[in-house]
This record gives structure tokens, sequence and C-alpha cells, in this order.
């Protein structure tokens, strides 16, 4: 305390060694400030701030602009003003209570607040986060406030804004905070309106030499920046939903007087998309009225196309973060979706990626509204926009009519009307049904047809068309699919024999040339669609009886017989998603399925970590599918491939990709359960038990592993259970011929020599006694918590883990801490955002 007394003695005695020290790193004030020191030093804290205050204003005078001033300003006076953020925000973290229970101190506090506000309007992204953070923490914590006074007086039932009342300390809780703060919040308000970050979903925006185009890559750090300035003008507005409006509308009125600014409209509008949900729904209503009447007034008169790109982007923005408001307005439902149709032929950089990014939003959170006959309509909009399907997708890319085709899909999708369905279904895919029956046609008079560069990319793109359809509409696809069906396999056996021709002609080699990739593209299209619809598909007798057969000999056959390089890892994916759907009734095909993939990939994927990623997960995906559903099926398999199998399980949780080795503990982990429970419990431990429990404790204790070590805790848990009675292994797991039947009492008696032998052998810094008593505990500990914290405990003491290898043993300890807080905020109104509300039931 003698340092914080010395400080404020020296900050006393002269203004210059103010700015001197301001300006040391780290600044002596700083460090004072931040200090944490018990209750009874709190007046010494006081006096330093009100002295610090009143020296301060000597420098900087209330009234100085520091945003220009810095600006303009020295790298000495840029640095002083960089000190004075971490000052204040250091010290206000831990000594806001004392200064707010202390009336007198009531003007110091404030002029520093307000100093703090000045400070964020600096051009400096480092200063402006310093800032940021504090400013989410202290409004955080008053609405804290606020709605712990408020509960805690209804509970009692007395409760009243205007109640005075105060905590153990004297800090004024509640209201009497909130109105000491008034002003600093309003400002506060202002500061986030003027200074928002620009959402995610915002893709036009202003490069380094002033022109609007459209943006190529993500900046995470205005993503971050954009979501703390979120949740901090949210708590703003629940505060004070009023002076939130006032201060929204009194800008765009500023913005609609033609003195508008590119800057100033977007950060007004990303402002008010980020409170969705903040506001009660009357004023909500009210408020957007005017806002979006006032974007669409604006769009009409202002005239130049940068112009025009920066009002659709926002007027874009803002009314997909309101779905709600849109489905209690049909007007202005239908006035928007036109003007998104608008939107959709205008050329400019990124404004058609977020009109069909805004459209496929509101389809999603309003679909209901497009297929009900509303008032003063003559038929539902969904019927008028069919009508003018051609018209309004003339100018889109290939990627943004799949988009707009989705968009469709969900409206269709919300028809429970089945005829009035099909016939919207009929009607929509219409104009690539022609555009794929007509190179049928032609590709039957000559099959060359299909390899034509412009044929292979129609093709694709009405298959991912067709994706897109039957990912939004679910199990109504099917009349689509049964349409499809047979020409697209055959379509896939045609690209089949091409490809293999290829390679044949041009050597292995060339399985990696651009023309076989081409066709290779219309194959993986065509098994996309049908692993989707497989996945939406609600009739499993149908799906076992006609397509599934119908698959086995173009699809698996090809992928048997196909070079590595020509092998799609989709294959692999579309037979677990048919696994996973028919469950037993797959059983008869999964001898074939293995037969055709097993061993194929894995002499692909095993050569080493690198080569084959997506065949890897896929296929590992693929048997823990069979494993869960029809695990029968692995009774049929002889000792070698069994063997195999394990063997490849292995491999997979060794591997050093974190989602391959994740796949494989969780297969492995599904797959002893299944043994343990099957007649074949015994054989298969005899064979397996000691292998997989030496490989699980080399992963778990090789630092290279520790994201799995809960898995690896749940494995070895099982595993030593087994052995604890003579339920599940009847049967020695020793080596009966060469030690005899009673070498040992029990099996868990021979674990628990030879797991003592094992870490003996790997961990010869340990004492046996160490070793014994950690084994003892694995052997004897049932409770899954306690035995994590045992092995988290054991793990520390082979001291081959440092602190980071440490720390993740700890992750799912953090990760639960992380969704704690998460759910602490989801149950503020506004915090989640609007399009990952679950409210379904609200467009009905």
């Amino acid at each position: 305390m003698q340092v914080v007394l010395l400080a404020v003695g020296m900050l006393c005695a002269s203004i210059s060694y103010t700015f001197l020290v301001m300006n040391c790193p780290p600044p002596l004030q700083v460090q004072v400030g931040s200090l944490q020191m018990p209750i009874e030093f709190d007046g010494h804290f006081g006096t330093f701030f009100r002295m610090f205050s009143q020296q301060l204003v000597t420098i900087l005078p209330p009234n100085t602009n520091l945003q220009q001033a810095y600006e303009g300003g020295t790298d000495e006076q840029q640095a002083f003003v960089q000190n004075l953020a971490l000052f204040y925000t250091g010290f206000l973290k831990h000594h806001i209570p004392y200064l707010e229970s202390q009336p007198a101190e009531h003007q110091v506090l404030l002029l520093g607040l307000e100093n703090l506000i000045n400070i964020s309007y600096v051009e400096d992204t480092e200063v402006f986060k310093t800032c940021l953070d504090y400013w989410n923490m202290f409004v955080a914590d008053i609405y804290a406030t606020q709605a712990h006074a408020f509960v805690g007086a209804a509970a009692s039932g007395d409760f009243s804004f205007a109640t005075p009342g105060a905590t153990a300390n004297g800090v004024a809780p509640g209201s009497q905070r909130k109105m000491l703060y008034t002003g600093i919040l309003s400002k506060l308000r202002a500061l986030m309106i003027n200074r928002m970050a620009k959402p995610e979903e915002v893709i036009v925006v202003e490069d380094d030499q002033g022109n609007i185009v459209r943006e190529t890559m993500k900046d995470n750090d205005v993503l971050m920046q954009y979501r703390t300035m979120r949740e901090t003008l949210i708590y703003l507005s629940h505060l004070d939903y009023e002076d939130t409006e006032h201060q929204m509308l009194e800008k765009l009125r500023g913005q609609m007087s033609g003195s508008w600014t590119w800057n100033g409209l977007n950060t007004l509008c990303w402002a008010i998309g980020s409170i969705s949900g903040s506001m009660h729904e009357e004023q909500e209503n009210r408020f957007l009225v005017t806002v979006i009447r006032d974007l669409l007034n604006l769009c009409e008169i202002t005239r130049g196309k940068d112009n025009k790109a920066v009002i659709a982007s926002n007027i874009m923005y803002v009314v997909g973060q309101y779905p709600k408001f849109l489905r209690a307005h049909w007007k202005f439902l239908k006035t928007v979706v036109n003007k998104l149709f608008e939107f959709m032929h205008e050329t400019h950089p990124g404004v058609q990626d977020m009109a069909c990014d805004t459209f496929l939003k509101i389809a999603n959170k309003c679909k209901r509204k497009f297929v009900v006959l509303q008032l003063q309509e003559q038929q539902p909009f969904v019927g008028e926009l069919l009508d003018n399907l051609q018209a309004t997708i003339q100018d889109l890319q290939p990627h943004q009519i799949h988009s707009f085709y989705e968009s469709v899909g969900l409206m269709i999708g919300a028809e429970v009307d089945s005829a009035k369905r099909d016939e919207y279904l009929s009607r929509l895919m219409a104009p690539p049904n022609a555009i794929w029956a007509q190179i049928i046609k032609q590709a039957q008079a000559n099959p060359d047809v299909l390899k034509q560069q412009e044929v292979i990319k129609s093709l694709t793109n009405v298959l991912q068309t067709n994706v897109a359809v039957c990912s939004s509409l679910g199990h109504p696809y099917l009349s689509q699919m049964i349409q499809m069906a047979d020409s697209m396999l055959t379509v896939y056996r045609l690209y089949s024999e091409s490809v293999g021709q290829a390679i044949v002609t041009g050597g292995p080699h060339s399985a990696r040339s651009s023309f076989v990739k081409y066709m290779r593209s219309v194959k993986k299209a065509v098994l996309r669609l049908i692993e989707t619809f497989v996945d939406k598909c609600e009739d499993e007798a149908l799906l076992a009886t006609k397509f599934v057969p119908a698959l086995m000999e173009p699809v698996l056959g090809d992928y048997a017989t196909s070079v590595p390089d020509a092998r799609e890892p989709e294959v692999l994916s579309l037979f677990a998603a048919i696994v996973k759907k028919l469950k037993a009734a797959m059983e008869p095909e999964v001898p074939k399925v293995l037969t055709a993939v097993f061993e194929p990939t894995l002499a692909m994927i095993t050569i080493n970590f690198e080569d084959f990623p997506e065949h890897r997960l896929k296929f590992f995906a693929l048997l823990h599918a069979i494993t869960n559903h029809c695990f029968k099926c692995l009774f049929a398999m002889s000792p070698p491939q069994l063997k195999l199998l394990i063997d490849s399980i292995i491999w997979a949780f060794r591997h050093t990709e974190r989602n391959v080795a994740e796949t494989g503990l969780l297969l492995l982990e599904d797959m002893l359960k299944s043994f343990a429970t099957s007649e074949f419990a015994t054989q298969f431990h005899q064979t397996y038990y000691t292998q997989l429990m030496r490989e699980v404790f080399a992963v778990m204790t090789d630092t290279f592993h520790t994201p799995g070590f809960k898995l690896h805790c749940k494995i070895l848990l099982h595993l030593f259970s087994l052995v604890r009675t003579d339920a599940v292994i009847r049967a020695p797991l020793w080596d009966v011929q060469a030690k005899g039947p009673n070498a040992y009492p029990s099996n868990a008696a021979f674990v628990q020599e030879y797991v003592c032998s094992l870490l003996a052998t790997s961990f010869p810094n340990m004492t046996p006694l160490q070793i014994q008593a950690a084994v003892a505990g694995m052997m004897a500990i049932e409770d899954k918590r306690a035995f994590k914290h045992h092995m988290r405990d054991f793990l520390v003491q082979t001291k081959a883990f440092g602190n980071s290898e440490t720390d993740q043993l700890y992750a799912e300890e953090a990760a639960a801490k992380i969704a704690e807080a998460q759910a602490r905020l989801q149950a503020i109104p506004g915090m989640v955002p609007p399009n990952q509300v679950n409210d379904d039931m609200a467009d009905a």
C-alpha cells in the first residue's frame, strides 16, 4: 500500500510527472489502479482516483475532442491516450463498487467514465477493444443488478423501481444504480450505434479505395467485435428501450434529411439489426414500421449504383433480423420479398448473394405465410412466385439459383395439402427437368455429348438444384426422386465408364486431370442427392425395396473396381446414411457393402496419415453406423476379417487428425458395449482385451491425443468394469497354455498385474508403489466422474504432460463453464440471434 501512497504523492507533486509516467511502459498509474487490496484500503484508492482526476483535467480539459487530437497527435501523445484507456479500465474493473458507495466520489467517477467514452471514439483498434471489453462488463453488471433487484423484490411482493435500497457495502442496487449512470448509458448507446461493427451476414463492403465491393474474406476480429457490441447494445436496450429507439430514429432522420453517408447508414442499420428481440413486441413493431418504410423510400429516391448497393445491403440485413415482425405484417412481408426479387436483378457485386441469403432466412421463418391465401390476394404468394419463376431467376448465378430453390422448397413444404404440394413442386422443377430431359435425349443418340464441358456443368447444376429442394422440402420430394432415379443412375453408370476409360488410356495419374474431375463432379452430385433423399425419406420400406437394390451394382461395383484416386468418398457416407436410416433392415446388404469398400478403402488410408482425408473420416463413420445398427453382421466375419477391423479401429484412434481419432474412439466404445452383451463376449475379449487396453493407454499417455481424454476414460472404465465379475468374460484372459489355468485367482488379478507392468515399462520415473496405488484405484472406482479425476491425477503424476497438455485434460470442465455462461445469456431476450431461435410453431 505504500506504493499507492507514494504514487499519490508524486502525482500531486507535479503535473509534468503525471504526463511523463503515463508514457512509461507499463505506466505506474495502470499498475497501481489495477491492484486488488483488502477492503480497508478502499479509501486510499478513492483518494488516488480523485487526485488523479483533478490533475488530469489540467492536461485534458473536459471539452477536448480526443478523436481529432489523437489523429493529429504525436506518438508520445497517442501513447498517453492508450495508457489512459488502460488505467481507466483497470481501475474501474476493481474499484467502481467503492466509488459508487461514496456519494462524494460520484462526480469524479462520472468524469472518468465520460473520459473513457471519449477515448472509445479514437480511431485505434486496440484502444477500442480495450474500452469495449470494459463497457461490455460494465453494462452486463448493471443489467444483472437491475434484474436481480427486480426478481428479488417481485418475490417479496414489494418491488418498485422507485424503491430505495442498498446492499451491505452501500452500493445502490437496481434503479438507483441505473439512475446514477443514466447519462453515461445514453452516451454508450450513441457510441455503440456510431461504431457498430459489421455483422457476418453483410457482404457488401467499402474497400480501401472507397469502392463498394463484395467481401471476399471474413475478418474474424471484426466478427468478434460485432458479437461483443451486439451483446452490449442488447443490455443497453433492456436498460432503456425508449432511449435506444429515440437515438436510432433520430440518427435515421438525420440520414433521411439528405446528408446520409455510407458509414453512417451502415453502422445505424447494423445496430438496428443487432437488437432484434430485445424490445417489447408492440414497441418493436412501431419502431420497425418507421425504419423499413424510411429505408425503402431512401432506396427509391437515391441515385448511383454504389449508393443503391449500400442501401440495399442494409435493407436486406435489417429485414433478415426481424422475421417475427414480418410474420405479423403480411403487406410488409410481401413488399420486402418483392424488393428482394428486384435486388436479384442488381448485378452490383454482393447484392444478389445477399438477396438470396435474406430470402432463404425469411422463407425459413415465414414459410407458412407464403402458401396461405392472404386477405385481398387472388392466390397464395407461392403461386404468384412460380408464375414468374423464370423472370425472377434469369440474372442469378447457379449457386444463387440453388439457394433460391432451397427457399421455395421450404415454402412448398409448409403446404399441408399433398395435391397442391405436388403441383407446386412440379411447377418449381419444370425448368431443371426440361434441361435434364433434353440432355438425356441427346445422350441416347450420341453418348459423347456427356463429355462436353457445358453439358457436364448443366447436369451438375440440375443435380445441385435438386439437392437444394430435397434438403428443404423433405419427404414430399419423393415424387421428383421417382421421376429422376432411373435416368440419374444411368448417367452415373455412363460417367463411371467414361472415367474408367480415361484412366485406362491415360494411366492412373489421369484420375487427377481436370477432364476426369469434371466428370466425377456429376457422380458426386448424384451421390449427394441420393444421400439427402435417404436422410429425408420417411418410407423406409420403399427405400429398402426400390432404391437400395438399384444402387448396389452401379455405385458399389464402381467403387470396388475404380483406382484409388477415382473412388468417391461420398459412396461411404451414402451407405452410412442408408444403414442409419434402415437399421436392421439393411443387414442382408451389409456383407456386400463391406466386400466392396472395406479392404479397398483400408489399402488407401493406411499407407500414411495424410492421403485421402475424406475417405478416412467417412469410412470409419460407415463402420460406426454398421456397428450401431447392424451389429450382427460382424458375427459373420472370419477371424482375419475381424482382426483387420479391430486393427483399423486402432489405427483410427491413433490418428493425429482429431476428427478421425474421435470417430475411432466412438466406434470402439460402441463396439465394446455391443460385444459385452453378445454371445461372443468371452471369445472376443480373450482375443482383443489386452491389445485394446494397451493401445488405449498408449494414446492416453502420449500427449498427442489429449483431446480424446474423456473417451479414453470411458473406454478404460468399461474395460476395467468387465473383469470385476465373471458375468461377461467367463474364461481366463491370460495365455492358459503358457501359464496354466490357475496362474491367477481371477481376471481382475491378471489385469491389475498386466496394467502395472505396462505402466512400469512406460513410466520408469514412477515408483512401484505409485503405480500399484494408481492401478488399484482404476480397478476399484466405478463412478465415471471419479474415474476421470483419478486418471487425470495419474497423468499429472507421470510428469509426461506439460502445462498446455494438462490444460486440455480439463477441457470438459472448461466447456461446461462456457455452456453455463451461454445458457445465462440465452435467457436474456434478444441475445440469441433470431435465425437461431426455434420458433416454427409461430409460423403456423
